[in-house]
């Protein structure tokens, strides 16, 4: 599964370019000549870069393919040409190019100089970047003497700040930036590489793919987190794999990213990925399954200005009454995993000041409006639960609550299961030919419930039967999309696992038991998980205080780390964000340093073109952009509309612009009578904060639910009854428009959801 283009180029007799893994870099005093080879070193190409011109890059490539014998015959010839200038000479061995960056000097070139080899799948090697090396395009590359003016060194030192030996990873011969599901429903089409939303060097390869018209030389590398464990059932190893892919568009820190942007980028955007797969044995079968959520800032302009506070106010701009950036970020959400996409806010509620509950009540009318120009089928569905304020009863009961959402959204996306042939899994390449290279297989029983389009090459090519796939996604967020949200996606994680196993034959019910240690290694990868998202985003690792009482290991001592992970970010925020926001935009050539231009210290954090406001208009950027949209990252196949279990109205809610005095209250309102929308119980944001809030009872909701204290979830009595007269004490007026509730969401509420 190599990137296209490193499979797709031909040299001039038509032989096709070997995916290049091991390089040599050496020098003249006027050019580098870069050597690449096969795994194998049988294969080699070679291509020079110029070094005298320093106001552009200068690139070109030899289209043959040698040998080993004649890469050495090459390299003496060249040595020869050049010995009255010193030969050529050794400058190091790599593992490939990451890109070229340029800020007031010469070019610099960056190269993967150590890797590590993280996990396989489907017989494909993924590495992490260990070792980096920034080479200048001088005519002295190693030399101490020359000399930099201090706008360059500033510059160079800032964006080395971005450790790429830190969550970066990549794969010669998989598209890693590609769900499980996407790769083999594609793998005989030339999909997009460094143009979708999670290939970080995008901008850093972009002169020398486009000189030479191909990737060959360099790898695409993705941000986020990648891990892989084994483990036995039924005397089968089983591999499983958890792969975060963090979006590089409207990327950065904390508070200096928040929200949605014009063109409907949301921040913290990250993809993640869970992938089961049997080890393989040769001549049969290899059963495969992958299931993919999202996570991301709340798609709404609001900021938190003021980081030198511990709990900055948040302010929500107008600037968007309509919501078009909102429905755009959705619209965006449908192109790449299908519909439903189903909404999962887990923010605060109930609080003293009101804080997170002011956004809860704006984004329910942000979708309220959204969905009135989305087909009914495509209706967002969004689920209101506050964690934090359960999460105070236990966090098992906190862990039931989300086990029995995660089984309602697995009935409307499902996940996607397949059988892969194992002789064909070390050489399948998304884009290659061979008629052997992959055979998908399904369960016969299933067949009925796939999109059948999508896969109608793989039919033609030895498709004995159908896939299952994934159509929709599970979005979740909090405020930051850190603590919280973490632990609600390992729940979601934990219930498709069960699910994932039974569908392989090694359970016999869908459910994995929370106290097993299976349950436990689930729980230390996403916690390994949470930490990594929570240092690229928040400055400091996750808060973990639910996965440790899950484990029976909250302590006075886990409580004092937890302080001290808040104080680490908080003090991150204060101190280093700024920085590494800057480095972050350079890296993704959101700002390119010229001479004669303000420097980008000299500016504010936000003064970069993926950020200002565009002169064009929603409208014309919709326009500009729905083909890069349908691009960007698509990781679920999902062609046409399928027929999904919609459980919830049908009627679009409309709800009335929002004030901050009665936002909370109007959520309950419907004009119809009918809602989209479930304010499940409450509690959220950071369930580590470092003070409880007390709660203002004329400012909340009162909540039909309550949980025993073995953890089970039972409705109070007459259940819309007891809502109805909790808001009566809460407000005057009239409550008429509070009845009417379709009988088909009662259901849901009462039944489908949390009353199994």
């Amino acid at each position: 599964m190599g990137t296209p283009e490193q499979i797709a180029v031909s040299d001039e007799g038509g032989r096709s370019s070997p995916v290049l893994q091991e390089f040599l870099l050496y020098e003249t005093p006027s050019e580098f000549f870069m050597f690449g080879s096969d795994k194998c070193k049988k294969k080699w190409k070679v291509f020079r870069i110029d070094k005298l011109d320093k106001s552009k890059l200068c690139v070109t490539e030899d289209s043959g393919t040698y040998s080993e014998m004649e890469f050495c015959a090459i390299k003496k010839r060249i040595d020869k040409c050049n010995e009255s200038t010193g030969g050529l000479k050794f400058v190091t061995k790599c593992y490939g190019i990451i890109g070229f960056i340029k800020f007031l000097g010469p070019y610099y070139m960056l190269l993967i100089t150590e890797r590590k080899q993280i996990g396989m799948i489907c017989g494909h090697a993924v590495y992490s970047i260990a070792k980096t090396d920034m080479i200048p395009l001088t005519s002295f590359s190693r030399s101490s003497n020359v000399d930099y003016p201090s706008n360059e060194k500033r510059y160079k030192k800032l964006f080395q700040t971005v450790d790429l030996t830190k969550n970066f990873f990549f794969s010669y011969s998989y598209y890693i930036m590609y769900s499980l599901q996407k790769n083999l429903s594609n793998y005989k089409s030339r999909l997009p590489v460094y143009e979708t939303l999670f290939v970080w060097n995008e901008f850093l390869t972009r002169d020398i793919r486009n000189q030479l018209g191909n990737s060959t030389w360099t790898v695409a590398v993705v941000h986020g987190f990648f891990k892989q464990i084994r483990f036995s059932l039924s005397g089968r190893n089983i591999n499983l794999i958890l792969i975060a892919r963090r979006s590089r568009h409207y990327a950065g820190t904390r508070y200096l990213r928040r929200g949605v942007n014009d063109k409907g980028r949301v921040a913290n955007d990250v993809e993640s990925e869970q992938i089961v797969t049997e080890d393989a044995h040769q001549g049969f079968p290899v059963q495969v399954s992958s299931i993919v959520q999202h996570r991301g800032s709340i798609p709404l302009f609001w900021s938190q200005p003021s980081p030198m506070k511990l709990k900055p106010e948040i302010i929500v701009s107008n600037k968007d009454g309509s919501y078009e950036a909102t429905k755009l970020h959705f619209e965006n959400l449908g192109c790449r995993y299908g519909n439903p996409v189903v909404v999962l806010n887990l923010i605060k509620a109930r609080e003293k000041k009101p804080r997170e509950s002011i956004l809860l009540a704006e984004f329910a009318n942000a979708i309220a409006v959204v969905n009135k120009d989305f087909s009914h089928e495509n209706h967002l569905k969004f689920l209101h639960w506050d964690l934090h304020q359960c999460s105070k009863v236990n966090a098992f009961s906190a862990f039931l609550h989300l086990e029995k959402v995660a089984e309602n959204v697995l009935e409307l996306t499902r996940y996607f299961y397949g059988e892969v042939l194992s002789s064909s899994c070390n050489n399948f390449h998304v884009d290659r030919l061979d008629e052997d290279m992959c055979s998908v297989t399904m369960d016969e029983n299933n067949l009925g419930n796939c999109h059948t389009n999508d896969f109608s090459d793989l039919i033609k090519s030895h498709l004995v039967k159908t896939p299952v796939l994934q159509a929709g996604v599970l979005r979740t967020n909090c405020i930051d999309c850190l603590d919280r949200t973490n632990f609600a996606q390992f729940a979601f994680g934990l219930v498709a696992l069960g699910h994932q196993l039974r569908r392989m034959g090694y359970l016999d019910a869908p459910t994995i038991n929370v106290g097993s240690p299976l349950a436990f290694d689930m729980m230390d990868i996403y916690e390994a998980m949470g930490d990594s998202l929570s240092m690229q985003y928040g400055g400091s690792p996750a808060h973990n205080k639910l996965f440790a009482e899950l484990r029976g290991e909250w302590k006075p001592a886990t409580r004092s780390q937890e302080f001290m992970r808040s104080v680490k970010r908080y003090l991150s925020n204060l101190c280093t964000d700024p920085d590494k926001q800057k480095a972050i935009d350079i890296l993704l050539g959101h700002f390119q340093p010229q001479p004669g231009k303000p420097s980008i210290w000299e500016l504010g954090s936000d003064r970069h073109p993926d950020i200002t406001r565009p002169s064009f208009s929603f409208a014309e950027e919709r326009i500009r952009t729905s083909f890069k949209r349908s691009l960007s990252a698509g990781s679920i196949v999902s062609k046409g509309s399928s027929s999904l279990i919609d459980v919830l109205p049908s009627d679009t809610w409309r709800t009335p612009p929002l004030s901050h005095k009665n936002s909370v209250h109007t959520l309950m309102r419907s004009e119809s009578g009918n809602s989209n929308f479930l304010d499940i119980d409450q509690v959220s944001s950071s369930v580590n904060s470092l003070e409880e809030e007390p709660l203002n009872e004329r400012s909340v909701f009162e909540f039909p639910w309550s949980c025993t204290s073995s953890g089970e979830i039972k409705p109070e009595n007459n259940l819309f009854c007891h809502m109805d007269s909790s808001l009566k004490e809460m407000e005057t007026g009239d409550r008429s428009s509070i009845g009417g509730y379709s009988e088909g969401f009662v259901q849901w509420v009462e039944q489908e959801t949390f009353f199994h």
